[in-house]
């Protein structure tokens, strides 16, 4: 048996750390990169990183690989703390509530549908979790159905497809890959989606609609229009 430390070579090795590293939202020991890239030397592991630290150095990157509690992460350079914490705003705003997913995951896939159609199938009033998908810019109102009263279609928008990853609705993923995607990650299901009954309830939809439009800053129909 060979009991000689065994390394791969030193730019694949080195190409294997830093991925790991950049994969990992905690410190990583020196023993548990060896594990994870299958060495048996830890001073390889801390050489590897010295180098490629300054590597990033000459490149001028915007992070390093630092020690930490005993291990080593991946991190952004101090002088880009300010801007970061503005992306880190940015979507902590952009976050959505479960309310919020069901709703756009409808308007997603029925798109152009109409706000009672909506609240049909979920259940329960939309006003609120429609106004906010509104303010932030992941669906519109597209247009008008011509029934009686004339009331109000919802669409995704650009926004939708840029926040989702998505070159078109035509990669949105099919009714199948989704049941595949949920037995594989066998999540049980809430006890409950049922959302506590809107105030608004009694409010007539084509009423609801129309103030959900007026209290949404902007042309909403220019903005159909260029997107």
């Amino acid at each position: 048996m060979n009991d000689q430390p065994t390394t791969p070579p030193a730019d694949d090795f080195a190409a294997s750390v830093e991925a790991i590293l950049l994969a990992s939202n905690t410190p990583l020991t020196a023993a548990k990169i060896c594990d994870v890239t299958q060495t048996t030397s830890q001073a390889t592991v801390r050489k590897t990183i010295e180098q490629l630290n300054t590597r990033y150095r000459q490149q001028g990157a915007a992070f390093q690989i630092k020690a930490i509690a005993g291990g080593f992460q991946m991190q952004t350079l101090p002088q880009f703390d300010e801007v970061l914490s503005r992306l880190v705003q940015t979507r902590k705003d952009s976050r959505l509530s479960q309310a919020a997913i069901e709703t756009l995951a409808i308007i997603a896939y029925r798109q152009p549908i109409l706000r009672a159609d909506i609240e049909a199938i979920r259940g329960v009033a939309c006003g609120e979790v429609l106004r906010g998908l509104i303010e932030k810019q992941l669906i519109k109102i597209v247009g008008r159905a011509e029934i009686l009263g004339r009331p109000m279609l919802y669409g995704t928008t650009r926004r939708f497809l840029e926040v989702f990853g998505l070159a078109g609705l035509d990669d949105l993923p099919n009714v199948e890959e989704l049941r595949a995607a949920a037995k594989a990650a066998a999540q049980p299901a809430p006890q409950s989606t049922k959302l506590p009954d809107d105030p608004d309830d009694d409010v007539d939809d084509e009423d609801q609609d129309e103030d959900l439009a007026e209290d949404v800053d902007g042309d909403l129909d220019e903005d159909s229009a260029d997107d």
